[in-house]
């Protein structure tokens, strides 16, 4: 729902009987009303935030705006903040997350890091590598299943991550064989505007989720031109993206 506001984010995942919902930070046009809004339609709804995005780590140091999206994050009450990388410094991106970690030290939200092949941090051998040098109970490694696919991730990599370190997942469907992994471009274009409904692609979504914790909360990440196109009211699409992946979930979509 890229062209929602924050407050319709809430009104579109609470009409649709989401148990969680997710929020976009704009630092940009974001303001202490923004957050004293949100959080109190967050009360009036009863729904919880999942997470928070986006971080975006790039050269240099640690950028001002990052910790302010932390702190949105954390008096929101959302239990996730999603962080990518496109520092190719794999060293510098570690000390910008332990930082951000530290910062958010005595709260209960979670760092998470995401791999895929349009950031500096293409892989989940990459992530893995990056957290092992950290040491904070607040780490995290988020897995997208489009990105974990595209980045020629396999199920054992998935089997390999340290359990206290999955917060929650991101799931989606995609078709085969999908955007040219040396495409940058193509491979930004799939992420954005050709994501499917779980079950109506070839990702091995079930063996995937197989391998995840019990009761993890998941994020559908269903980043779709033609969901947009065909459900152009956001509480519908909402809605429609609640129907399709229930029925994935509960089994009636193989």
């Amino acid at each position: 729902m890229p062209e929602a506001t924050p407050l319709q984010l809430v009104e579109a995942a609470s009409k649709a009987g989401f148990d969680y919902g997710g929020m976009w930070v704009d630092v940009e046009s974001w303001t202490a009303k923004t957050t004293r809004e949100v959080r109190a339609a967050l009360r009036e709804t009863g729904l919880p935030l999942l997470d928070v995005e986006v971080v975006w780590i790039k050269p240099g140091g640690l950028d001002p705006d990052h910790i302010r999206i932390v702190d949105i994050g954390i008096e929101l009450g959302a239990r996730n903040i999603l962080c990518v990388s496109s520092d190719p410094d794999a060293g510098a991106t570690r000390d910008k997350l332990a930082a951000l970690m530290e910062h958010a030290s005595g709260s209960d939200i979670r760092i998470n890091l995401e791999f895929g092949m349009f950031a500096e941090v293409k892989t989940i051998r990459q992530a893995t590598d990056i957290l092992r040098q950290i040491d904070s109970p607040l780490a995290a490694l988020l897995v997208d299943a489009l990105h974990w696919r595209r980045s020629g991730g396999t199920l054992p990599d998935i089997a390999a991550i340290p359990p206290e370190w999955i917060s929650y997942a991101q799931l989606c469907d995609a078709r085969d064989p999908g955007a040219d992994p040396n495409d940058p471009v193509a491979i930004l274009d799939e992420a954005v505007d050709d994501r499917v409904a779980l079950g109506r692609g070839d990702l091995p979504l079930r063996p995937l989720a197989d391998m995840l914790p019990p009761n993890l909360p998941i994020a559908v990440e269903e980043r779709s031109r033609a969901l947009r196109d065909n459900f152009p009211d956001l509480n519908a699409r909402a809605a429609e993206l609640l129907r399709t992946s229930r029925a994935w979930m509960d089994g009636s979509i193989a």
